[in-house]
């Protein structure tokens, strides 16, 4: 994503969500805790455009995504999307569906690391935008469900069939997609589907503990590994090893590399710039 602007200025409020943000870290909150957070056409499309912005602000150095209430976020809603996605025509639905895979696309490519924040039900796209997080620190009320075949869609959605084999493997991805079984912590954990399991009621601490260590490290670093691992799953060895070789090449003339040295030489600890 490119710092560059436009003329377009930066939203003061977003409508569907909660944005707060404290030295270098922004956490988002899904907020429609009567309806266990369930996505509308709204939250899509600000989940959307608000990475790309924070992206272009440069100062967030790492993201939690939560979900107000009693979970995280149940997928999207039956009567605002489902329903009301009967009545579109395939072109409207196109429309539709490359959104929501906008999202998925900015969360893997804003340059910082996102931490999903998950407790209670992250089910169908709430599953998926968990999926989609660089971490996933969860509690063992937490139960995940890729809920697409039960209601006659593809379990491939929003890029699912792309990232959870890479996530558990192929095997366990093509049972969930395509059973939509629910999976509850500890099996989640068991299968690598979360980075860090909690005690109950302490994920909100963990993954705000997690985000202010990444803010406070190289975030130049982080960002070029994150686009790496996103780059490479795609890649024969060769050339990932050529692109791994342009980035360090490139990093090592970076002021954190030498700020590392200084430190380093000086016995105290570094000031990491993110340049």
């Amino acid at each position: 994503m490119s710092p560059f602007t436009g003329s377009a200025s930066t939203t003061e409020e977003w409508r569907h969500l909660r944005l707060t943000l404290d030295s270098g870290v922004a956490t988002v909150t899904l907020a429609r805790p009567g309806k266990l957070n369930a996505l509308t056409f709204g939250a899509y499309a600000d989940l959307r455009d608000l990475l790309p912005e924070l992206a272009r602000d440069g100062s967030v150095r790492a993201l939690v995504l939560g979900g107000e209430g009693r979970g995280f976020c149940s997928g999207g809603d039956v009567d605002e999307i489902i329903g009301a996605t009967l009545a579109m025509d395939t072109g409207r639905l196109l429309d539709f569906n490359r959104m929501t895979g906008q999202v998925v696309r900015a969360l893997r490519e804003c340059p910082f690391p996102v931490i999903a924040a998950v407790h209670g039900v992250a089910a169908g796209a709430g599953a998926v935008l968990a999926l989609a997080a660089d971490f996933r620190i969860a509690d063992p009320t937490t139960r995940f469900a890729f809920l697409f075949t039960r209601v006659g869609l593809s379990g491939g959605d929003m890029g699912a069939a792309y990232l959870l084999p890479r996530v558990v493997g192929l095997g366990h991805a093509t049972r969930l997609l395509m059973l939509g079984e629910t999976v509850r912590a500890a099996e989640a954990e068991r299968i690598g589907l979360i980075s860090q399991l909690t005690e109950e009621g302490e994920v909100p601490a963990a993954a705000l503990a997690l985000a202010r260590r990444l803010a406070e490290g190289p975030a130049l670093a982080h960002a070029q590994t994150k686009a790496l691992l996103t780059a490479e799953l795609d890649m024969p060895l060769g050339a990932a090893i050529e692109l791994d070789a342009a980035t360090q090449a490139l990093l090592m003339n970076s002021a954190d590399y030498a700020e590392f040295h200084a430190a380093f030489t000086g016995g105290r600890p570094p000031r990491w710039r993110g340049r």
